[in-house]
């Protein structure tokens, strides 16, 4: 093999070469018709409602591509809620007193969000941050403070974000050339497992609950290896869920529980993925 070859040489011209012509192409009627566009230019195009299949496509290839380039291998999902407070901070979500205090009592779990990414990452240093990186929904909150924890120790982090209604922004810690973004949620979420070596969830709303139980269904159906799956915040998750109600009932098998481990810190989470991983 040639060097050209090795470099990835062809003797078709590159994308961005013909991009560059058609810029030079003369002003005409013709030329600034939009059915001239180069089709995946033409960001109308790519934005009909047939372009859907195309558009899934590319939202599953880009970070693909971009997490391979890097060397990442497998990740830490941190879930949580983007309301938690950072202690001290305002509760900015809160709609009444009740939820005032309730945020700012969780707000603990802001700071052991952040101190479990410092041991996730601390982990990933000794392999050149390619196995347990942390990665996060990229917005406010426990997920801020994932991105955080990894930064506090020099570490890179991944955040997925997603287009919504009210602009979700990219927390300051995310490293951003791994900060990505995202218009469907499916893609979304498998990006966030198809590298999971460990999921920790803390206390969240309809988001955290909708991202843990399709994990707990992935885990149980087989679809996705066991991996350790955290919950943190003991109290908080034995009124949110009950899991042995369900077995009584019968709709999940016994033991199916013990697909989930429960723990109020950093320090207990770290131990169950160490001993998981025999690390």
């Amino acid at each position: 093999m040639n060097p050209m070859e090795k470099a990835g040489w062809t003797p078709l011209p590159h994308s961005s070469e013909d991009l560059e012509r058609a810029k030079s192409a003369p002003d005409t009627p013709q030329t600034r018709a939009a059915t001239y566009r180069l089709a995946w230019n033409d960001e109308e195009f790519m934005t009909r409602r047939e372009l859907r299949p195309v558009r899934l496509q590319l939202e599953l290839l880009k970070p693909d591509m971009i997490l391979a380039e890097r060397g990442i291998r497998s990740t830490v999902i941190l879930f949580g809620g983007a309301r938690i407070p950072e202690p001290g901070g305002e509760a900015w979500a809160a709609k009444n007193e009740t939820q005032k205090r309730n945020l700012e009592e969780n707000s603990k779990y802001y700071e052991e969000a952040r101190k479990f990414a410092r041991l996730c990452s601390q982990q990933s240093a000794s392999s050149y941050f390619r196995e347990f990186v942390v990665v996060t929904g990229g917005g406010p909150g426990v997920m801020e403070a994932g991105n955080r924890g990894a930064d506090d120790v020099g570490a890179p982090s991944i955040g997925l974000n997603i287009v919504l209604p009210h602009e979700q922004a990219p927390n300051v810690y995310v490293t951003p050339e791994l900060c990505f973004n995202f218009h469907y949620f499916a893609i979304r979420k498998m990006h966030f497992v198809m590298r999971a070596k460990a999921v920790a969830v803390f206390p969240g709303g309809f988001g955290t609950m909708d991202e843990f139980f399709e994990t707990l269904t992935l885990i149980q159906t087989g679809r996705m290896e066991r991996v350790p799956v955290i919950l943190f915040g003991k109290s908080f998750w034995h009124r949110a869920i009950d899991l042995d109600f369900l077995a009584e009932q019968g709709t999940i098998s016994p033991g199916d529980q013990d697909i989930i481990d429960f723990v109020d810190t950093a320090d207990e989470a770290w131990e169950i993925i160490k001993r998981f991983y025999r690390l």
